[in-house]
């Protein structure tokens, strides 16, 4: 009976597993998808993070091609329940909106399992992480805000309901126009 689903997370470290995933799915460096996360870390904090991040890639590259094995291998249950989470969604097509990096690591995930699964998926802030903005490209999804919100949590995902909420229903109100029916 839901008709739209709010996805955050909630985590300590979750932006590093994240982050991981993103650059094995994208064949990138570490660095180039390494944030401060919502609390500001200092440069070394930052360093040691990237570090933790290749030593994930370096156990991820044998297991590229399974998608269920790269999350074990580099995430957690967490980040396997809401990949599973999305994946499920979409096949009840029931639209979604993603918060924050950790959320886009799994909907990367999910979109090699299932092609066609973002397209019931949304956006809903742009977060600041590096690795957000990199897999919400590779899965060709905008985010709906950008106010500079990096607390997550889902906070993101609930300033961008309003939005959607108001446009479903302008949508509802619309007349159908001719070449939509056939």
């Amino acid at each position: 009976g839901t008709d739209l689903l709010v996805l955050g997370d909630l985590s300590v470290g979750g932006t590093t597993a994240a982050a991981t995933l993103i650059a094995a799915l994208c064949g990138t460096d570490a660095s180039v998808v390494t944030g401060r996360g919502g609390a500001a870390i200092d440069d070394l904090a930052w360093m040691r993070k990237c570090a933790a991040i290749r030593d994930g890639l370096r156990r991820a590259r044998p297991v590229l091609g399974d998608q269920l094995q790269l999350l074990a291998t580099v995430g957690g249950a967490d980040l396997a329940a809401i990949t599973g989470f999305l994946l499920q969604s979409a096949v009840r097509r029931t639209p979604v909106i993603l918060d924050g990096v950790v959320s886009a690591a799994c909907a990367l995930v999910a979109q090699r399992v299932a092609f066609r699964a973002p397209d019931w998926w949304l956006a809903g802030q742009a977060s600041g992480e590096p690795g957000q903005e990199k897999a919400l490209d590779r899965i060709a999804l905008t985010p709906l805000l950008d106010h500079g919100v990096t607390v997550g949590e889902g906070t993101g995902a609930l300033l961008a309901l309003p939005l959607v909420q108001a446009a479903a229903a302008l949508h509802a109100q619309l007349p159908e126009r001719a070449d939509q029916r056939s």
